[in-house]
């Protein structure tokens, strides 16, 4: 029985564009990006996306020193575990799974909705979004085993793909914008000195939902060629790559509509924006490439979320926490078959479950699903982003200020803002009046029962306990016994090797 990933098969690069992928950036600018502009962000929409972008770097620096001194696939669960302790560790897996969970089936059913109207347009193909998000499933759970080095050559031509379709509609945006010249409305606000707070607040929890994903490239560090290096430079190369290209095709966008239109033109067409600027730019097989892409990114990140899941279950299957089994990979490819089995089984079940409640609105349900599974990842970074910062300090190693000291704390104040602002306006971005305090309490009750199960086990099973977040790694637990009693004066007995006083063995004569 094998129990180890396969070192040594993925580069920096490769592992960049797992996390990419998870990301789904072409989604971005197809769903998200039209939505902020229709809420009146302005030319604050870019500059949203470059101001997450830095703190993002800030909280990379962190996030990179612990990939250093702790490279192993539990990532998140691993470095929260290093700085808060076993129980917030084990929280803190609990809640990651649930997290990637939800917008795994969120994905699933954002490409059936996606995918249902183009297949009856081009191939007359009538099928319901959960019939195509089955499909999706199936082609996700086979290419879920697969050899680590294969899958990272399809995602990267799938991410690869995406990145090339979304600079060309960005260059054809910015080559003919709207009025035959760039404007300075499309760059900064007309009164900076009068910004709406909540639209601001509401523009940066979004660009930072948008970047959810970037954090996968930790679980990939046992099979990275430089396990210790490797993860933290893909974290950085995503960081840049996503603040550049969401900041360039949401200010384009804005420059082929025009600041003055924008707002409009998104609130009227929605996730059609982006093909309707390109279609008055490009041929029309442009645009047909760029929905193709929509699907193939769709697919791509459901891929890499089941390939993290999958990750974090293998590793906590081989600490014990769950069942050994998930801790077992393929003999021959060293793959986490049995995690990536069992999460396949997992999302059947839960799209089994929509599929059968009847979802009155897929495309709506798909969006929240991704959104709650962002906040609680919103709530992770924060939390791993303060582990860093004890653990960092409380054992140096080597590390500058700037890795170990400033970073953090400038990433930990810049993701708490962005998280109150979150969770103060969780209304406007759900797309609901009431009932918002359902999420906040499921997220802690999620977090809570890793809590109570790692006391469990530390009551229970304290080897188990004691191995939490440790990669493996064999550990002895030394049991506390109880001291010995002392015995009564009275019981005491000489000490064979003590010289005694002549006589001593008659009381009568000793000291007389």
């Amino acid at each position: 029985m094998r129990t180890t990933l396969a070192p040594g098969r993925l580069g920096a690069a490769a592992v960049a564009f797992f996390a990419l992928a998870a990301t789904a950036p072409i989604a971005v600018l197809i769903n998200v990006v039209p939505a902020a502009y229709a809420v009146g962000g302005g030319p604050l929409v870019p500059l949203s996306f470059l101001a997450v972008g830095l703190v993002l770097i800030c909280f990379a620096a962190g996030w990179s020193a612990m990939a250093n001194r702790a490279p192993f696939a539990g990532a998140m669960y691993t470095y929260v575990t290093r700085g808060l302790g076993r129980p917030a560790g084990t929280g803190a897996a609990w809640l990651a799974l649930a997290c990637y969970q939800s917008i795994q089936l969120g994905l699933y059913g954002m490409i059936g909705v996606a995918a249902a109207p183009l297949l009856r347009s081009w191939f007359g193909i009538g099928a319901e979004w959960w019939m195509v998000a089955a499909a999706c499933w199936f082609l996700v759970a086979l290419c879920g085993p697969i050899r680590s080095e294969v899958g990272s050559g399809l995602i990267a031509l799938l991410v690869l793909a995406q990145v090339a379709v979304a600079a060309g509609f960005t260059a054809a945006n910015l080559i003919d914008p709207a009025g035959g010249g760039l404007t300075r409305a499309t760059i900064l606000p007309a009164d900076p000195g009068h910004l709406d707070t909540t639209t601001l607040g509401l523009l940066l929890a979004v660009a930072l939902l948008a970047f959810a994903g970037f954090e996968t490239t930790g679980p990939y560090a046992e099979e990275s060629i430089r396990p210790r290096r490797d993860p933290g430079l893909a974290t950085y190369a995503v960081v840049a790559t996503l603040t550049v290209l969401l900041a360039a095709a949401s200010w384009s966008m804005s420059a082929a509509a025009g600041a003055e239109r924008i707002a409009e033109l998104s609130g009227a067409r929605g996730s059609e924006l982006l093909f309707d600027l390109a279609a008055e730019r490009l041929a029309p097989w442009a645009v047909t490439l760029g929905r193709m892409m929509l699907l193939t990114g769709l697919f791509a990140a459901a891929l890499a979320l089941h390939q993290a899941i999958a990750r974090y279950l293998y590793a906590l299957g081989r600490e014990r926490v769950l069942p050994a089994g998930l801790g077992r990979t393929a003999s021959r490819t060293l793959a986490p078959r049995a995690a990536s089995l069992t999460q396949s089984a997992v999302a059947a079940l839960l799209l089994a479950g929509a599929a059968g409640v009847g979802v009155a609105d897929p495309p709506l349900t798909g969006r929240r699903l991704v959104i709650a599974g962002g906040l609680g990842l919103l709530v992770l970074l924060l939390v791993t982003s303060v582990a860093a910062l004890l653990h960092l300090n409380q054992v140096p190693d080597g590390e500058g200020a700037w890795t170990r000291f400033v970073a953090p704390v400038l990433s930990t104040v810049g993701l708490g803002a962005v998280g109150y602002l979150a969770f103060r306006d969780l209304g406007a971005l759900l797309g609901v009046r009431g009932e918002v305090w359902v999420l906040p309490v499921a997220l802690a009750v999620v977090a809570l029962l890793g809590v109570v199960h790692a006391l469990a086990l530390r009551g229970a099973r304290p080897v188990i306990y004691a191995g939490i977040g440790q990669g493996g790694a064999p550990v002895v637990v030394t049991p506390k016994l109880p001291l010995p009693r002392e015995p009564e004066e009275t019981e005491k007995t000489p000490d064979p090797q003590e010289p005694r006083e002549p006589g001593a063995h008659r009381p009568e004569r000793v000291k007389r």
